[in-house]
């Protein structure tokens, strides 16, 4: 039992690593290309999958995806979420290791409040078997809806507040994130299968929100945001629509706090550069993102 459990851990960590490295591969890859419109959704994918670079970064993400499931089939939940939290660390890592990007101490902070948060997340779910239900189809159906009306708001009027890509980056995180609470409901099967058309429509918007912001800033603005959210949310859909309680005593209480760290870290990560002295170069603070 426990070589399977650590071949489940090792397979966390290759997760980690080849997600994140995807990301970043297709995250410099799309930001040298020309821009990418919904409008031309066959030449922005023509443009996508034409690059070389785009296609490795985007073929070892799905190697990254398939490490993970077989992780789910070797070690407990717990444990495997755990693991791949140090995901955005070692994304930070990455952007400063192989790119010309300095993160900032405001930035490194998120970080660490996210990865914090990410982990306690896992450690709240360690030893707590959690009774679900089939959820309201019309309450899972009211989530995925909110979910792309905040999407949209993220992408189009707030993303001005926001540092630069990071409205995508929260817009991707929330519609992966529905995508993973209408998948929970279709599997439940009879009527709820016409969930699958909702799961498919979440996810494709969700990988045009992330592609888009790729173009408009950085890694840690749109991977990194994205991640907290796809993790997090799901999390708190679980215990609204598909009745998973919150653990009681010390779990609960350190499950309110993973919560609290994850929102923190990601309001660092969104939080828009302040504006440098006036008689600087406006355009310096968009520049600082170029080596992505």
């Amino acid at each position: 039992m426990t070589a399977t459990v650590g071949a489940g851990i090792a397979l966390a960590l290759a997760s980690a690593a080849a997600l994140n490295w995807g990301f970043l591969r297709q995250h410099g890859a799309a930001a040298s290309l020309p821009p990418l419109t919904p409008r031309r959704p066959l030449r922005s994918l023509h443009l996508l999958f034409s690059d070389l670079r785009w296609v490795v970064g985007f073929v070892v993400g799905l190697g990254g995806w398939a490490f993970y499931v077989a992780a789910l089939r070797l070690a407990p939940l717990s444990l495997v979420q755990a693991v791949s939290a140090g995901g955005i660390g070692l994304l930070a890592l990455l952007v400063e290791r192989t790119t010309d990007v300095r993160l900032t101490r405001r930035e490194w902070a998120a970080v660490a409040l996210a990865v914090i948060g990410l982990v306690l997340l896992g450690t709240s779910l360690a030893g707590h078997a959690t009774g679900s239900r089939h959820g309201s189809s019309l309450a899972v159906a009211g989530w995925v809806a909110a979910s792309a009306l905040v999407a949209l708001l993220a992408a189009g009027p707030l993303s001005t507040r926001l540092a630069a890509g990071a409205g995508f980056g929260v817009a991707a995180g929330l519609m992966y994130g529905a995508g993973d609470v209408a998948t929970k409901a279709a599997v439940a099967g009879g009527a709820a299968v016409a969930f699958v058309a909702a799961v498919l429509a979440c996810h494709g918007l969700a990988f045009v929100s992330l592609q888009l912001g790729f173009q408009r800033g950085g890694a840690l603005a749109t991977v990194g945001l994205s991640t907290l959210l796809t993790n997090a949310l799901p999390i708190v859909a679980g215990a609204m629509l598909f009745h998973e309680g919150l653990p009681s005593g010390v779990l609960g209480a350190v499950r309110i706090l993973s919560f609290a760290c994850v929102v923190a870290g990601a309001a660092g990560l969104a939080r828009r550069e302040t504006t440098v002295d006036a008689k600087q170069p406006t355009s310096l603070p968009a520049t600082r993102w170029e080596g992505a």
